[in-house]
């Protein structure tokens, strides 16, 4: 009878080591994304316990490896779309760009079928509210007694880059070094003694102008500019009150033969 020790039975029994397959471990947790340190965290916990990952002598020099193989996929991916990115902001800045052309030419049609509108039978333009007319490059009212000029400048305009000479036949207005945006004949003579100018929020210079024939009606500002029909002149009735009798009269006359 052959006899067995119990080294040999043991040795006989079925092996149960951890070589054997292990079923899968089911694994849930929600990943926030303010917090994905807290995500790894729950997944090295479960890993420490499902599985013997985590007392490998050298898995930490591993996990930073995968780190370090994932952050150069991460970087690689945001370099391919970044120039997509930008490609998408210039196309959009473009469009935007077309789009505010496009609103300015209608704008600007818009107007001129507004100039064209203002325009009476005669040739003559509707005058603005302030009586005068709104040109290019500058405006003016007028009251009986004045004549009131306002010329754009650009921001921040100081006195001394100001070219302003008013005579008692001619206007002279602009910029130091630059084309004058006003040069020639008054349509009707002033008094220069009792002219002057200035500039108004630091983006206007507002020059005025004293008539010196003050009972009659501008049609232009200077000779050869556009002309307003001056019987669609509206003055208002405080100023008409505020004249005598006789002058007033003689205003309104003049309002309906002009």
């Amino acid at each position: 009878m052959a006899i067995i020790s119990d080294y040999q039975e043991e040795e006989a029994k079925p092996s149960t080591s951890s070589s054997q397959p292990r079923k899968p471990v089911s694994f849930n947790a929600s990943l926030d994304p303010s917090n994905p340190v807290g995500f790894l965290e729950k997944v090295f916990d479960f890993l420490g316990k499902e599985t013997d990952l985590l007392r490998k002598e050298n898995v930490d020099k591993e996990i930073a490896a995968m780190v370090r193989v994932a952050k150069e996929k991460s970087e690689k991916k945001v370099e391919e779309v970044a120039p997509k990115v930008e490609l998408k902001k210039k196309e959009v800045k473009e469009e935007n760009e077309i789009k505010k052309e496009v609103n300015k030419e209608a704008m600007d049609l818009d107007k001129k079928d507004d100039k064209k509108e203002e325009e009476t039978s005669s040739g003559l333009r509707v005058p603005n509210k302030g009586n005068g007319l709104d040109l290019e490059k500058y405006s003016w009212t007028q009251t009986l007694q004045e004549v009131t000029v306002n010329v754009p400048v650009p921001s921040g305009t100081r006195s001394r880059f100001v070219v302003c000479e008013i005579k008692k036949n001619h206007l002279k207005v602009g910029l130091k070094g630059q084309p004058p945006v006003i040069d020639g004949e008054l349509l009707q003579s002033v008094k220069p003694d009792d002219c002057y100018w200035s500039i108004e929020d630091n983006c206007s210079l507002s020059i005025l102008l004293t008539k010196h024939n003050q009972m009659e009606w501008w049609k232009s500002l200077v000779k050869g500019d556009p002309e307003i029909d001056t019987q669609k002149v509206e003055p208002e009735n405080s100023k008409l009150s505020d004249l005598d009798p006789e002058t007033r009269q003689t205003v309104e006359k003049m309002m309906v033969i002009i």
